[in-house]
C-alpha cells in the first residue's frame, strides 16, 4: 500500500511540474507590445530626430539607416517635420499592420512640400516591429539616393487626353505635344512678375537613373490642358503605322475634335505636308456633279481610256466598265469618267466651289500650324482633268483629307482642333466657320459601294466603314497610297508615302487602325 501510495504522489508532482513548465512557455510566448505602440513610439522619435531610437523601433534596420534621412534632410535643407499618422489598420492574420501617415517638411525655410507615405509594422520574435523599407521615408524611393532642391521657374503646362489622363510619353505624338506647349505652355503671367513665378524642384536621383522632379513648390501650379486625343484611338493608330512611313489622323465629325494622329512622315506632315490627294478627291468632284444636278445612280460611261482636253486619262489596271452609274464608277474609281464628265460638264469654277466647300484654300485652325487643302483654279481643259482625280497642282494633307472624310459622314464641314476651341480663340487664329455640304445623303452611299463592292472591298474593312481609296501619281517614284473614310463618328483618313496602291496598301492599314481600336 505504501509503494502505491509513493507511486500516486509522484504522478501528482509530475502533472504539477508539467502545468508549470506550460505556463512558463506560455509566458515566454507572450506577445510584447502592439502595433498602436510601436507607430506611437516611432513617430515620436521621428519628430525628435532621433535616429538611433527610431532605429531600435525597426525589425532588422539597414546598415545605412541614418544616412539614408540624412541625406534627404541635407540635400533639401529640411528645417523642419511634421507628421500626421491616419487610423491604422491590422491585417485579417492579426500579425502584421499598416497606418497611412502624412509628412510635410520645411525646406530651406522658403516652401513646405507635403506627401503621403505608410509604415508597416508586423510581429518579429513576438514583439510589434517596424518594417522598414525606403518606402517608407518616400514611395518613390528604392535605396541610397541623393536629393537635391533646386530652384525653378514655373513648371511647363501638361498636356491631357480627353479623358484627363496623361498622354503617352512617346510615340510619334510627341511633335505635336511639343508645337502645343510651345503655343500654350507658358502658364505664368506674361507680364513683370519679378520673383512671382520662382519655385523650388524637388529632384530624385537614384543609381542608374536620371535626376527625377517629383515636385514643384512654391511656383505657379502648372496648367493641365486638355486636349482632344482619345488614348485608346493613339494607340492604335500608333501601332497600325508602326515600321512604316505612313500616316493616320482621326477625327470626330460631329464636333471636328482630332482623336489621333499618329505620323512616320517626320516634320508634323500630317498636318504640314502637301501631297496629291489621288482618287481621294474624287469625293470633291462627285460633290460637284451632284450639285449641278447629277444623281448618284445617272447613267455614265467608263472606258479604259479617254483623251479629254489633249489630255489621256487611263483607269489603274485598264478597268473598263462601259456603261454604269456615277455611283458605280466612283466604287471602281474610274479615273475617264470624272476626268470626262469635270471637262464637258463641271468647268473649273465649280470643282473650285465645291473644293472649298470641303475646306480647299480656306484657313484651319487645330492649335498648332497645319497647311490649308490647295485647289489652284485649272488653267486650261488638261489641268481640269487632272484636278478631277486629285493630280497636277491639286494638294492636301492627312489632315485635310480627314476633314473631307468627316465632313460626308456628318453632312456639316467643321475646322479640326487639337484643343478646346476657346483656347484657339485666344491665339488669335480665326478658322472658316463650320458650314454643311451638300448631297451628303448621296455622297455616303457612294463611298459605302467602294468598301462593299468596289476598290476597298477586299481590304478587310469592319462592317459599317464608308470610304474612297486613292492612288496618287508623283512622277518618278511610287505613287502614294490613301484611303479616307469614316465608321459611325470616326473619320480618318490613311496615307502612305511612295506606298504604291491605295486598294491594297492604305485601306488595309485603315483596317488594321480600326479592329485595334
Amino acid at each position: 500500500m505504501r509503494s502505491r501510495g509513493v507511486l500516486v504522489l509522484a504522478g501528482m508532482l509530475a502533472v504539477v511540474l508539467a502545468a508549470g513548465a506550460v505556463t512558463a512557455f506560455s509566458m515566454s510566448r507572450k506577445v510584447r507590445g502592439s502595433p498602436e505602440q510601436a507607430s506611437r513610439d516611432y513617430f515620436a522619435a521621428w519628430r525628435d530626430g532621433g535616429l538611433e531610437r527610431m532605429s531600435r523601433l525597426v525589425a532588422d534596420p539597414p546598415g545605412d539607416f541614418a544616412v539614408q534621412h540624412r541625406a534627404l534632410s541635407n540635400g533639401l535643407k529640411v528645417y523642419s517635420v511634421e507628421l500626421e499618422p491616419g487610423p491604422l489598420v491590422r491585417d485579417p492574420g492579426g500579425e502584421s499592420a499598416y497606418q497611412e501617415f502624412e509628412v510635410t517638411r520645411n525646406l530651406a525655410g522658403r516652401v513646405t512640400w507635403t506627401y503621403r507615405s505608410t509604415l508597416r509594422m508586423g510581429l518579429v520574435d513576438r514583439r510589434w516591429k517596424v518594417l522598414w523599407s525606403p518606402a517608407t521615408l518616400h514611395p518613390d524611393l528604392r535605396g541610397p539616393a541623393t536629393w537635391k532642391l533646386a530652384e525653378t521657374e514655373s513648371a511647363p503646362a501638361t498636356f491631357l487626353a480627353r479623358d484627363k489622363r496623361p498622354l503617352p510619353g512617346d510615340g510619334t505624338l510627341q511633335p505635336y505635344i511639343a508645337a502645343l506647349a510651345e503655343r500654350f505652355g507658358d502658364s505664368g503671367d506674361s507680364g513683370d512678375s519679378g520673383d512671382d513665378t520662382r519655385g523650388w524642384a524637388v529632384e530624385l536621383i537614384q543609381p542608374g537613373a536620371g535626376p527625377r522632379r517629383l515636385a514643384v513648390l512654391g511656383a505657379e501650379s502648372p496648367e493641365r490642358i486638355r486636349t482632344t486625343l482619345d488614348r485608346t484611338l493613339q494607340s492604335a493608330a500608333e501601332k497600325a503605322v508602326s515600321g512604316k512611313t505612313a500616316a493616320i489622323v482621326a477625327v470626330r465629325p460631329s464636333t471636328g475634335e482630332i482623336l489621333a494622329v499618329a505620323d512616320r512622315l517626320g516634320g508634323r506632315n500630317a498636318f504640314l505636308g502637301n501631297y496629291p490627294p489621288g482618287s481621294t478627291f474624287k469625293v470633291v468632284t462627285a460633290a460637284a456633279l451632284l450639285s449641278d444636278g447629277m444623281s448618284s445612280s445617272g447613267g455614265v460611261d467608263c472606258p479604259g481610256s479617254v483623251v479629254t482636253a489633249q489630255r489621256t486619262i487611263r483607269n489603274s489596271e485598264g478597268l473598263a466598265l462601259g456603261g454604269t452609274s456615277l455611283r458605280e464608277a466612283f466604287a471602281h474609281s474610274c479615273n475617264t469618267t470624272f476626268a470626262r464628265l469635270a471637262v464637258e460638264r463641271l468647268r473649273a469654277a465649280k470643282l473650285a466651289e465645291a473644293a472649298g466647300t470641303f475646306g480647299f484654300g480656306g484657313p484651319i485652325a487645330p492649335g498648332i500650324a497645319a497647311v490649308r487643302g490647295s485647289f489652284p483654279e485649272p488653267g486650261n481643259g488638261a489641268e481640269l482633268a487632272e484636278a478631277a482625280i486629285g493630280q497636277g497642282r491639286v494638294q492636301a494633307s492627312p489632315l485635310v483629307m480627314a476633314m473631307v472624310a468627316a465632313a460626308v459622314a456628318d453632312g456639316t464641314w467643321r475646322s479640326p482642333r487639337l484643343v478646346d476651341a476657346k483656347l484657339i480663340r485666344g491665339t488669335g487664329d480665326r478658322p472658316q466657320p463650320s458650314h454643311d455640304v451638300p448631297n451628303a445623303a448621296a455622297l455616303r452611299t457612294m463611298m459605302r459601294a467602294v468598301v462593299t463592292d468596289g476598290t476597298a472591298e477586299r481590304a478587310g474593312l469592319p462592317s459599317g466603314t464608308a470610304g474612297k481609296t486613292g492612288t496618287a501619281e508623283v512622277g518618278g517614284g511610287e505613287p502614294h497610297a490613301w484611303f479616307v473614310g469614316y465608321r459611325d463618328d470616326l473619320a480618318f483618313a490613311a496615307f502612305v508615302a511612295g506606298g504604291g496602291s491605295g486598294p491594297e496598301v492604305a485601306a488595309p492599314l485603315a483596317a488594321r487602325f480600326l479592329r485595334a481600336r
